[in-house]
Parts: C-alpha cells; sequence; structure tokens
C-alpha cells in the first residue's frame, strides 16, 4: 500500500487510465462494423430492387432477358446478382456474364478499386507484428475477463449453393412467397462473411422468380484491420507519452519533495535541537513556495531560539549583580557588631532584594507577551482616546513638574489591538521620555494617519540620544542614564523591550531617532483597522 500511495505511482496511474479513452474506440468498433454491414445490405437491397423492378411484368422471366440485363450493368455494381425463376432455376449469374478483369468479386485495393491480378497483393494490416500483438493482448484480456465463456463454435464453410442445383435456400424461399429474404453465411476460405438478399420479382399479383444479391464483407473486414490498428497505433502512443509524462511530472515534483523530506531529517537531531535549515528554491511553482516558506520557518524558529537563549543568558547575568550584593550583605552582618553597620547592611540586602523582585516582575512579563499575546484579546481601539485617557492619568501622576501636550486631529484613528497592553506601551514610552526630562520640560505627543498606518510619536527635551546608543536602546537590560551614577537600581531596561515586543505583536513598528533642536523622540506605527 505505500507503493501505492508514492506520488509518482498515482500519476502514472492516472495517466495510463487516460489511456483507456482511446482504448475505449476498440468497443465503437462493433458499433461501427454494425453500421457498415447495414449500409452494406441497404446497397445490396436497393440493386436487387432495381434489378427487380426492371425484370418485372407481364408473364415470365426470359433467360435472355436476365442476362441481357446483367450484361448492361457492365460490372457496375460490388455485388453479385443471380435471378432464378419461381422453382430456382438460375436464369442469370453475373459472375459469368462480367469478363473476370471486371468482375465484382475482382480484387480491389483498400479504396474499393479495381486492383489487376497480375499485381502483387499488398500486406493487409493483420499481417503487422504491431496488429498480431495488439490481437494477442485483446484475446488474453478476453480471457481474463471471460474465463468461463463457452468456446465459440467453428465456422460452416459448406457451400449452400452448388453448381447446376436450384436455388433454394431460405432467403429465396421467402423472396419466392412474396417476401424480402435475407441471411448471412460463412465465406468459404476467408475470415469475412457473406451476406444474401433476396427480392422478389412480380409479374402482376404472382411472384415470377427472385432476384439474389450477395456480396462479401472482406471489404470491411480489411477496413476494421486497418482502423484496429489506427486505434491501437494511439493507444501505444498514448501509453508512451503517459510514462513519459508521469516521469517527467515525477522528476518535478516527487523529487524536490524528497529533498524536502531529507532536509527535513537534518534539521533537528535526536535531541530535537535545532542544527539546520531548509534551503530555499528558485522554483516558481508551489514547491518553491513551500521551499521557501520552510526556509522562513526556520530561520524564525532560529531567531526565536537565539532570542531565548540570550535571554536567559541576560536573565542569568543581570541577576547575579544582586545575588553578589546579597551575599555580600549577609557574609558582613555574621562580623560587625556595630547596629549602624548591621542596619546599613540590612538596607543593602533589602534593596537587592527588592531590586530582584522587580527584575523578575519584568522579566515575567516580557516572557508573558512573547509568548501569549496572540491569545490575548484585541478589539478596534481608539487611539486618540486611549493617549488622551493614558495621558490624563500620566499627568496625576506626575504633577506640575511635567508639561504634557496632545496634537491629534478630532477625528478618531482605531487599530486592533488589547487596549491595556497599548496604554503599557504608552506608559512605558512617557515614563522614558519623563526620565530624561529637565525640571519643568515638555513633552509632546502626536497622532496622525498614514495611508496604511496610525502614526503616535512621543517628543521630549532631553540630552537626546548618543548615536552609539541609538541601536541598542531596545535591547533588553539596556540602560544608559549618565546624570544617575544609581541608574541601575531603580531601572531594569526592559522598558523600552516591553514596547517592541507589543508593538512587533500587533504587526507595527517602533523607532527611535534624535529630535531636532534637542530631545528623542520615539515613533509607533500600528496597522489601520480596516
Amino acid at each position: 500500500m505505500r507503493f501505492l500511495t508514492r506520488i509518482s505511482i498515482r500519476l502514472l496511474l492516472f495517466n495510463v487510465l487516460l489511456v483507456f479513452l482511446p482504448a475505449a474506440g476498440f468497443f465503437y468498433l462493433e458499433v461501427y462494423e454494425k453500421e457498415l454491414l447495414e449500409a452494406q445490405e441497404r446497397a445490396m437491397v436497393q440493386q436487387g430492387r432495381v434489378a427487380a423492378a426492371a425484370l418485372s411484368g407481364p408473364g415470365e422471366i426470359e433467360g435472355a432477358t436476365a442476362r441481357d440485363l446483367l450484361r448492361r450493368l457492365e460490372g457496375r455494381t460490388e455485388s453479385r446478382l443471380r435471378i432464378v425463376d419461381r422453382q430456382g432455376h438460375l436464369l442469370a449469374d453475373s459472375a459469368r456474364l462480367v469478363p473476370p478483369r471486371e468482375a465484382p468479386l475482382a480484387p480491389r485495393d483498400r479504396y474499393g478499386a479495381f486492383r489487376s491480378s497480375a499485381e502483387p497483393e499488398p500486406p493487409g494490416a493483420r499481417e503487422s507484428p504491431l496488429y498480431r500483438f495488439g490481437a494477442w493482448l485483446y484475446r488474453m484480456v478476453g480471457r481474463l475477463s471471460r474465463p468461463f465463456a463457452p468456446p465459440e463454435p467453428p465456422r460452416d464453410t459448406e457451400k449452400v449453393y452448388t453448381p447446376g442445383g436450384p436455388i433454394l435456400g431460405p432467403e429465396v424461399q421467402a423472396a419466392l412467397a412474396g417476401r424480402y429474404g435475407a441471411t448471412i453465411r460463412p465465406t468459404a476460405g476467408q475470415r469475412s462473411v457473406t451476406l444474401y438478399s433476396a427480392i422478389p420479382v412480380r409479374s402482376g399479383d404472382q411472384v415470377a422468380g427472385a432476384v439474389l444479391v450477395s456480396q462479401s464483407t472482406y471489404r470491411i473486414l480489411l477496413a476494421l484491420y486497418d482502423v484496429r490498428l489506427d486505434v491501437f497505433r494511439v493507444v501505444l502512443a498514448s501509453v508512451v507519452a503517459a510514462a513519459v509524462l508521469s516521469l517527467l511530472v515525477s522528476a518535478t515534483i516527487a523529487r524536490p519533495l524528497r529533498q524536502l523530506r531529507d532536509q527535513a531529517s537534518e534539521v533537528v537531531d535526536r535531541r530535537g535541537r535545532l542544527r539546520g535549515r531548509f534551503r530555499g528554491s528558485r522554483r516558481r511553482d508551489e514547491i518553491g513556495d513551500l521551499a521557501r516558506a520552510l526556509e522562513e520557518l526556520t530561520g524564525r524558529l532560529e531567531r526565536h531560539l537565539r532570542f531565548i537563549e540570550s535571554f536567559a543568558s541576560d536573565v542569568s547575568h543581570e541577576l547575579k549583580n544582586p545575588l553578589a550584593s546579597i551575599r555580600t550583605a549577609t557574609e558582613m552582618l555574621g562580623e560587625v557588631e556595630d547596629p549602624a553597620d548591621r542596619k546599613r547592611f540590612l538596607e543593602i540586602a533589602w534593596r537587592e532584594v527588592a531590586r530582584m523582585e522587580h527584575l523578575l516582575s519584568s522579566v515575567r512579563e516580557i516572557s508573558r507577551i512573547d509568548a501569549l499575546l496572540e491569545a490575548e484579546p484585541a478589539a478596534p481601539v481608539d487611539l486618540r482616546e486611549l493617549l488622551a485617557t493614558v495621558l490624563d492619568s500620566f499627568r496625576l501622576r506626575m504633577g506640575d513638574g511635567l508639561r504634557i501636550e496632545l496634537r491629534a486631529s478630532a477625528a478618531p484613528v482605531h487599530t486592533v489591538a488589547s487596549p491595556d497592553r497599548l496604554a503599557q506601551v504608552f506608559t512605558n514610552l512617557l515614563d522614558n521620555a519623563a526620565g530624561f526630562s529637565p525640571p519643568g520640560g515638555e513633552v509632546t505627543v502626536e497622532l496622525y494617519t498614514t495611508a496604511d498606518a496610525s502614526v503616535a510619536v512621543i517628543s521630549d527635551r532631553g540630552p537626546g540620544i548618543p548615536e552609539e546608543h541609538r541601536e541598542r536602546i531596545f535591547d533588553r537590560f539596556f540602560t544608559w542614564r549618565p546624570d544617575e551614577p544609581q541608574a541601575r537600581d531603580g531601572h531594569t531596561g526592559l522598558g523600552l523591550a516591553i514596547v517592541k515586543a507589543i508593538v512587533e505583536g500587533y504587526g507595527g513598528t517602533v523607532s527611535a531617532e534624535n529630535r531636532p533642536g534637542g530631545g528623542a523622540r520615539f515613533v509607533v506605527r500600528l496597522p489601520l483597522a480596516t
């Protein structure tokens, strides 16, 4: 079953199945043969009726009249015509009256034209090796499909009409009785059959004789041989085309998929660690799209794993300093006796413990954002209304020591996000702006829209961002406050990292730049709600 589920095998089976469409022509051959036989019989009947009409008249049929009629035909008919009286005695026979060179039963080519007896008979389609192979294959299929069918009876090649005797076959007897008579008999020495049609010749209300028309189906059989051979050629060509097409398709589909499977087995090791990545493809089809998507997927996974590893390393590094301070302070507590010194070391230990709690809280928050932001409920948020609410709360907290101004149009600006997370973004940015603003300084918040994004700009009048730190201010645990020697005690360096994680989680971007005239400016771009 695994062999049959392979794409290349299924493609081959599907393409070979299409070959049965031209192979259905073999089944149509039976209908085609019946139509040819009916057409031949109609032509024979028409010839017999013409002859019977010419012989109709008062009295008996004269032999001289019958022979004269057939001589005037001069072999123009393709059938053999025999005229008999009411007792079945032969009066005239076209095969005896017309010269052999022009006789209706003289050899003809595949198109029905007379062929000279001196010319060699052309090789028939039935003698072709391809035809013999197709016939053998057809017989094998027939035996498999009909294993219990009785054998066909042998052909009867006995001559019904012997020279010199009366012609009183069933079809002739029916014609002499005033009815149309017809029968089919095997042709002696051939694989074909001979059609017989008998038409009564009337003399008033009486039957004066009959016209017997006979013609072999040998020409029809030759035409069928040619058609069978042509159909078999089409079937073989279709099988070859299907096989070649299947090989080409399997080479362009199955092989690239196997390569992707091999690459997938090399991406991770037995312990599940990422050891490589998918290699992209230049193909322009769906498999190329899949290869490039897998390459991008493994790239993003690799970056995420590096983020986790570096984040764990950074957290470990940040925890070392307070732990070292706590360890030193507790060791000194066991060595000093002065109450003032003991109190000072206890305060150091409590301060470092509080710093660790704040640090772990921030670490837990950024980990929660990274893991669960997409699972949090999101809804359309009016950024103008949200910023107004955040700024009112911030003004109450800061008092009169800082001026905050909001510049926004009256029209609402919507984006899809969690209101609490966006409030956290703008609160962190305002805290950062307030921390760098001088006493009595000013923080400006602008809100506007572009063709496909909402833009919020938070500007301060602080010292700005040094060029060597512009690429690092969104890094985790990075803090630069030259005017605060103990800046590490109150800041974890995760505020702007949290801002970046939230904004990028909602498909936006955040950037920092220096403001013309002094100060820093943070630009937050979020996609507009549709």
